[in-house]
């Protein structure tokens, strides 16, 4: 029965030479006046497991040695059958689980025929027909809209990647490192409901920071381990859907939104001339030219002639199973982006900081999201028990301790600072114990020279805590004042020691030029080495003066 279905559903592509309805308004965008732009993405996203989808072979990393991490099913051997690892099904199901697909409890694998030298065995493994999800959402947030963009998951679906085909120009060779021939990906599918190059941008960053939420795939477009497929058709406002081309194996956000907006223009070119665009045409992109260029057309494109694999029967997925899954799911990105508004009353730029900085977090293998403390973790922990502002340690967690990390050329993984000593620090400033300057100070150093003490004995260590606060002076009589009087309290001796060396800027003072107040408080706080705090040092300057 299942033989039936796949074979009447074999001609059944993705999408068809003209798109198919979408949910979406027509959207005018004064770049291109009159036409509308229709764009869907077909996403190949690496599974984050230690083995592939159908051997026991470690999943390679980018600096491992070719053709090291290979078994006789990933190399074609002839004799040699597929065996499913559970963790890549698992793994999937998180995936669509976040994108709130529905669950196929039966699917089924199918081979996709084409023979070129990437691929040993000539046909990929996919899962074409019976995915195992479909009729998914996600909602993309863009900054300049106001509300989010609600994008359609047409199918979620396991299959294996190919070797690595590596062309050298001046020997007219090709290498293949099998490394990477039978990793798991998942190949997820959206319908035509993204409408200009920045919302696509959007989608797959917004996709990239659901699988590494749900430990997935790392979603490292730069290593290859998530590459976009777009489809773009352009029409014009009120007519039928146009004709779609499709650029393949973009592996940046950049060059993916750069490739949308060549493609644009040249469909309003064709559009604008005689000559009809090139029916199921195939476009690379070229990133020395910003272009895209024709790798083949309709006449030329392959027959996969998919058919059901023999080797694999049908997947069959309990609810029990689902709902293990769906029990150990961490808290999804909308979910945090609410509560973090809610909760602490951050603006979504501040938000928008904090996610683009989790979704960097090293995702780790199999799915564990327990691992490490990412960045959102980092904030709850220093705002817990509401001890402290929110907006005051957002400041001190994005601003400052990410501008240390950033001139140190780390990311948020290496910081070695604990949520305990940023906490302690965070707290001696709000009780003025120390200042703004210092505590910046006392940051760089405990950073540059990691260690378990508290942030307060550090900051003794490297004389760093504030001055004591001085008494106010006796406001009956200044008469008979004596110098033991004057020097009483360190910030005192320092004024004083300040008004000695700048005899000239203590008689402008005297004589009403206050603009060199900012000399005397600058000497000061040099050589307090920031202790001081301004305020207290020009009222103290002040009284003395009236004293004197």
């Amino acid at each position: 029965m299942l033989v039936r279905l796949c074979l009447r559903r074999r001609c059944t592509p993705h999408y068809s030479t003209r798109l198919i309805h979408s949910e979406r308004e027509v959207r005018k965008d004064p770049r291109w006046p009159g036409y509308e732009v229709v764009i869907g993405i077909e996403t190949h996203a690496q599974l984050k497991s230690r083995q592939k989808l159908f051997s026991h072979a470690l999943t390679s990393g980018p600096k491992d040695t070719p053709n090291t991490n290979v078994s006789v099913f990933d190399a074609a051997f002839p004799g040699t059958l597929p065996k499913l690892n559970p963790k890549c099904v698992d793994l999937g199901l998180r995936a669509s689980l976040a994108l709130k697909c529905e669950i196929q409890k039966r699917s089924s694998f199918d081979r996709k025929h084409y023979f070129y030298s990437d691929l040993p065995s000539g046909f990929q493994i996919t899962q074409q027909y019976a995915p195992l999800a479909t009729n998914g959402s996600l909602e993309v947030h863009l900054p300049d809209q106001p509300k989010s963009v609600r994008v359609r998951i047409k199918q979620l679906q396991l299959e294996q990647d190919t070797a690595k085909s590596t062309f050298h120009p001046r020997t007219l060779t090709s290498q293949i490192d099998l490394n990477r021939a039978g990793t798991g990906l998942m190949e997820i599918v959206s319908e035509p409901d993204l409408r200009s190059p920045e919302e696509a941008g959007a989608y797959v960053r917004t996709l990239q920071a659901i699988l590494r939420a749900v430990g997935a795939s790392d979603g490292n477009m730069e290593e290859g381990s998530l590459r976009c497929d777009v489809n773009v058709s352009v029409n014009r406002i009120g007519e039928p859907f146009g004709t779609r081309c499709e650029i393949k194996n973009l592996n940046s956000v950049k060059f993916m939104m750069a490739a949308i907006t060549s493609e644009i223009r040249r469909h309003i070119d064709i559009l604008n001339s005689p000559t009809p665009v090139v029916a199921q045409e195939t476009r690379g992109f070229d990133e020395n030219t910003f272009e895209t260029f024709k790798l083949r057309s309709k006449e030329d494109a392959p027959d996969y002639r998919y058919m059901p694999d023999p080797n694999l029967g049908t997947l069959l997925l309990s609810e029990e199973r689902i709902q293990v899954i769906e029990s150990t799911m961490p808290e999804l990105p909308w979910q945090i982006r609410q509560r973090l508004i809610t909760s602490y009353g951050l603006s979504e730029r501040n938000v928008d900081t904090l996610l683009k900085l989790d979704s960097a977090k090293d995702v780790p293998l199999d799915g564990d999201t327990t691992a490490a403390q990412g960045p959102i973790q980092y904030f709850d922990t220093l705002c817990e028990g509401k001890r402290r502002d929110p907006k005051v340690v957002f400041n001190w967690m994005a601003h400052e301790l990410l501008g240390q990390l950033t001139a140190r050329k780390q990311t948020f993984q290496n910081n070695t600072l604990s949520t305990q000593q940023l906490a302690e620090l965070i707290d001696l400033v709000q009780e003025k114990q120390l200042t703004g300057t210092s505590a910046k100070y006392l940051l760089r150093h405990i950073l540059s020279n990691p260690n378990t003490k508290s942030t307060r004995e550090v900051a003794e260590e490297q004389q760093l805590l504030s001055f004591p606060p001085t008494s106010p002076p006796p406001t009956s009589s200044t008469a008979g004042v004596t110098p033991e009087a004057e020097n009483e309290g360190a910030l005192d001796d320092v004024v004083l020691r300040a008004m000695a060396a700048m005899p000239k800027e203590v008689e402008a003072l005297r004589a009403g030029r206050m603009g060199v107040m900012n000399k005397i408080v600058g000497w000061v706080m040099r050589e307090s080495r920031g202790r001081a705090d301004a305020k207290s040092v020009k009222e103290q300057i002040e009284r003395l003066l009236e004293r004197r």
